[in-house]
């Protein structure tokens, strides 16, 4: 039968296993997936009472993950969909859409009448077509408590033109799920892998869908060749020639009765098309090995197209999984990928020029050429130990560790002129996280939100960074995290009691109310004093334990359950 028999076999068999496990996952999901559907018709109807479009200015939207932010076509404005916050007790699904205007920074809130239903993890792509178009697919929906899980498959587009939302409804298209990948590619949006997940079971996908933005019809494609392994969260990018690139990833299979492991993706592969981009069109895997410095094993990491026929991803996180429980390293740290050199280089920060003349005064000569070397041509500089702290409503001091490459120049400097430069040091950057939302104009890169984890505590965030990707100078900091918005709530019996329309709608004042319960109960609680002349550094060392184990006594199972799905 040959090698290429024994393949295809292996293949078909590979099929079947996994044809029958979505009907498995099917049938147990739809029990819970009816519950939620009647959750989410309720707030519909709320939604439908809107009859006309409100914009208003507001305060930065509040902390979140796993929305979408996008750069508007034709205007200096992002604009942020969905996403999800958890605070310890439950989980809150947001439909609300934010728009970001650049040049004032400034946000304000649009309203528009029938929206699509709370999401996240969701996908969306923007293009130009008439004054501009939004496309969203898919995402989820949980319960508050976050132990069921809605996918969706619908469709939607955002005339920004018009500030109108319509649901697309065309047969044909993928299966409910969340943590997918989608991007616009000539006049299709193509839609890659992604995972389905019920209370009990869970499935990943590698399959690949592609919607005309002409005729409004699906087809999924069947290309030839070896593939991804089934997968969520992943970088895909399209090329200027039309193809499209995969990196990365993460999925978990089982390994026993209540044990999953998770799997890190590193692989890169090639999807192509011999053609003009047509539905008949032949589409190809194939395996890609890039050269340079490619990023450490992560997943939650984000992406982005930056200038210059560069891909990009930021931050992510590194699961230490044990049977029982996970410990995560979180990453602040920028990859490019050049698509037309098929290499990968980490992103190195010159630092403000202002800050690099008093850095070269009195230095020597051969200095001088250092400032201008490309980006992608330097090499990984030493690691540096940043330690930062974040003090939550409660009161509750949080270390943060982390260790990252130092900007190019740092490497050549002495003792003594780091001491000469003191507090110049001390560049702003976002904190390390995962699940951030990214988007580019002009050639700058904004990320918002995302989340960490200190301990088994869960911070969410509500920042907004900026670098321009052409200068690799510095971070700008344009909205800073505000620790009054960090709340976690200890998990308590009455909470399966407690309304579940109530807990999922967002609960803005619920959120009020919680912060002023934690303020009682740290003002209740004994945390250890400072010596007399004790330093901040040995009173952090010597009470480390204690604040590990404090973190650790306010936390409920579910979040780190959610952050494992790889969305």
């Amino acid at each position: 039968m040959g090698k290429k028999g024994k393949r295809e076999k292996k293949g078909k068999g590979a099929e079947k296993t996994a044809a029958k496990m979505e009907k498995k996952v099917s049938r147990r999901a739809k029990k819970e997936e009816e519950d939620l559907e009647a959750l989410i018709a309720e707030f519909q109807s709320l939604d439908a009472k809107k009859t006309q479009v409100i914009e208003s200015s507001c305060p930065p939207p509040s902390p979140r993950l796993n929305g979408s932010l996008s750069a508007h076509p034709e205007k200096d404005e992002l604009i942020l969909f969905g996403g999800e916050y958890f605070n310890g007790q439950k989980t809150y699904l947001y439909n609300e859409l934010y728009v970001y205007n650049i040049r004032k920074n400034s946000w304000s809130k649009v309203e528009i009448p029938n929206p699509p239903p709370r999401r996240c993890a969701h996908q969306a792509a923007v293009v130009p077509t008439a004054g501009g178009q939004l496309w969203v697919f898919g995402g989820e929906f949980a319960s508050p408590n976050g132990e069921q899980f809605y996918h969706y498959k619908d469709l939607w587009v955002l005339h920004l033109a018009t500030k109108t939302w319509e649901q697309i409804k065309a047969s044909g298209g993928p299966s409910g799920r969340s943590g997918h990948r989608m991007v616009a590619c000539k006049r299709q949006l193509i839609v890659f892998g992604g995972f389905h997940e019920s209370a009990r079971d869970y499935i990943y996908y590698n399959d690949v869908y592609a919607f005309n933005l002409d005729s409004f019809t699906w087809s999924k494609l069947v290309p030839s060749g070896i593939g991804p392994a089934p997968r969520s969260g992943c970088q895909m990018a399209t090329t200027p020639e039309g193809s499209i690139i995969i990196y990365g990833g993460y999925s978990k299979q089982r390994i026993k009765k209540d044990v999953d492991k998770g799997t890190l993706h590193t692989d890169m592969f090639l999807l192509k098309t011999e053609g003009a981009g047509k539905e008949e069109d032949k589409w190809a895997w194939s395996r890609l090995n890039p050269s340079g410095v490619k990023p450490t094993p992560r997943s939650g990491f984000s992406v982005a197209i930056g200038p210059n026929n560069r891909s990009l991803l930021f931050g992510g996180v590194h699961d230490e999984e044990e049977e029982e429980s996970i410990e995560g390293d979180f990453f602040n740290d920028i990859y490019f990928y050049d698509m037309g050199k098929n290499r990968w280089f980490p992103g190195q920060l010159k630092g403000p020029k202002s800050e690099k003349r008093k850095r070269r005064r009195g230095r020597q000569a051969e200095a001088e050429g250092d400032e201008d070397e490309d980006t992608e041509n330097q090499h990984p500089q030493g690691p540096v130990e940043i330690v930062k702290e974040v003090v939550a409503e409660d009161g509750t001091v949080m270390t943060i560790k982390q260790v990252i490459s130092g900007p190019a120049e740092e490497k050549e400097r002495s003792e003594s002129e780091e001491e000469e430069d003191g507090a110049l040091s001390q560049q702003v950057e976002p904190c390390p996280r995962s699940n951030a939302m990214l988007a580019v104009k002009h050639g700058i890169l904004y990320v918002y939100g995302g989340m960490f984890e200190v301990g088994d505590r869960q911070f969410t965030l509500s920042d907004l960074y900026s670098v321009d990707l052409h200068k690799m100078e510095e971070w700008k900091v344009l909205v800073e995290m505000d620790p009054k918005a960090q709340e976690w709530l200890e998990e308590s019996e009455s909470d399966e009691e407690e309304d579940d329309t109530e807990g999922a709608e967002g609960g803005e004042e619920e959120e009020e109310s919680s912060e002023e319960e934690s303020e009682d109960e740290g003002g209740e609680e004994q945390h250890p004093s400072v010596q007399p002349d004790e330093k901040h550094e040995d009173y952090l060392s010597r009470t480390e334990q204690y604040w590990i184990k404090l973190a650790r006594s306010n936390m409920g199972p579910d979040a780190k359950e959610k952050k494992g799905s790889g969305t």
